[in-house]
């Protein structure tokens, strides 16, 4: 019966690495679920306070996730119109560029990248922004995606090294 638990760990670790690169998946907390699923093998390989600490980092991060990008964009002088172009131009780079057949480097990531510092460029400029004030918002979302982003995605391999490590 282990071998379930691990096989459906190993998805969930997955899915939770690719969440916290792809908007709308809460990669974190999916990461954690697989923490959580490898207790119930035969012989549980985390202690209680491990997983209080583990729950409480995801949820932090997860919160922080929302709230970064947000500081960084009114830090350097941005809207909501900035913050809203960032997210759709991530949503433009992740999954419209390729649906026309526009990979832009290794699966994307270039328009991953891309896409939230030119969106909050034309979502500032689009709120009536001169130039000068659109690029420093597109720079600080850009610096605030970025920064949620790393902190999502450093959280999900950590918990899948824990994860890997404690399969046996």
């Amino acid at each position: 019966m282990d071998w379930i638990w691990v096989l459906i760990g190993i998805v969930l670790v997955l899915i939770g690495i690719i969440g916290a690169i792809v908007p709308g998946i809460p990669g974190p907390v999916i990461s954690f679920f697989a923490l959580l699923i490898l207790q119930l093998k035969d012989t549980a390989p985390f202690t209680d306070d491990f997983l209080v600490i583990m729950g409480l980092i995801a949820a932090g991060v997860t919160f922080l996730d929302y709230v970064v990008p947000i500081w960084g964009t009114k830090k350097f002088g941005g809207t909501k119109m900035g913050v809203r172009g960032s997210i759709i131009g991530l949503l433009v780079g992740i999954f419209v560029l390729p649906i026309l057949g526009i990979v832009i480097g290794p699966f994307g990531l270039l328009g991953i990248i891309l896409g939230p510092f030119v969106g909050a460029y034309i979502g500032e400029s689009m709120g009536g922004q001169n130039s000068n004030v659109a690029m420093r918002s597109a720079i600080g979302s850009f610096i605030g995606f970025i920064t949620g982003t790393l902190m999502k995605l450093v959280y999900s391999i950590i918990v899948g090294y824990y994860f890997f490590v404690n399969i046996f």
